[in-house]
């Protein structure tokens, strides 16, 4: 069952945040894109990149570089880490398993770069049924993944900077 977004009071002044956002189904992940930015600035996040990749498919890429994580090795390179990345996302079903195959090695392969980085990866790389659904989750204000995403960032930055 949907919840709706709930107002959250967060402050990012010192939050180092990343957005990586796929161009495919570009309707729907740029309304999370401004939804999470909006978010962001709301909290007073000063430092936000953003990033565009072609589909879902490419966004782990992205985020392994942004996380320090090279050659398949968990050593972090990056001389300022992000406190998060969030990651967004749209793959709607279709009358064959790829888009099952797409959503599942997207989201094992953004675990793995969280866990090897130690840097949160907020996961809204959204598998869904139909367009009915991206509308209710993408478009609108009530249950926007966009802001969702950026609370959930907002929330693991501060916690990682206390453990």
């Amino acid at each position: 069952m949907l919840q709706p977004v709930q107002p959250r009071k967060f402050s990012a002044a010192s939050g180092r945040f990343a957005i990586i956002a796929s161009e495919y189904n570009g309707r729907y992940v740029n309304a999370m894109l401004r939804s999470a930015q909006r978010e962001l600035k709301r909290a007073g996040a000063k430092d936000v990149a953003v990033y565009r990749v072609p589909g879902a498919y490419e966004i782990p890429v992205i985020v392994s570089r942004l996380a320090g994580i090279s050659s398949g090795t968990s050593e972090i390179t990056h001389p300022e880490p992000f406190s998060a990345i969030i990651c967004l996302g749209l793959i709607l079903r279709g009358e064959t398993v790829h888009a099952a195959h797409i959503g599942e090695a997207v989201s094992r392969a953004l675990m793995e770069i969280q866990v090897k980085s130690g840097i949160p990866v907020i996961h809204e790389v959204l598998l869904l049924e139909n367009e009915a659904q991206a509308k209710v989750r993408c478009l609108g204000t009530k249950h926007n993944r966009g802001t969702e995403a950026a609370q959930t960032a907002l929330a693991m930055a501060r916690l990682m900077a206390t453990v």
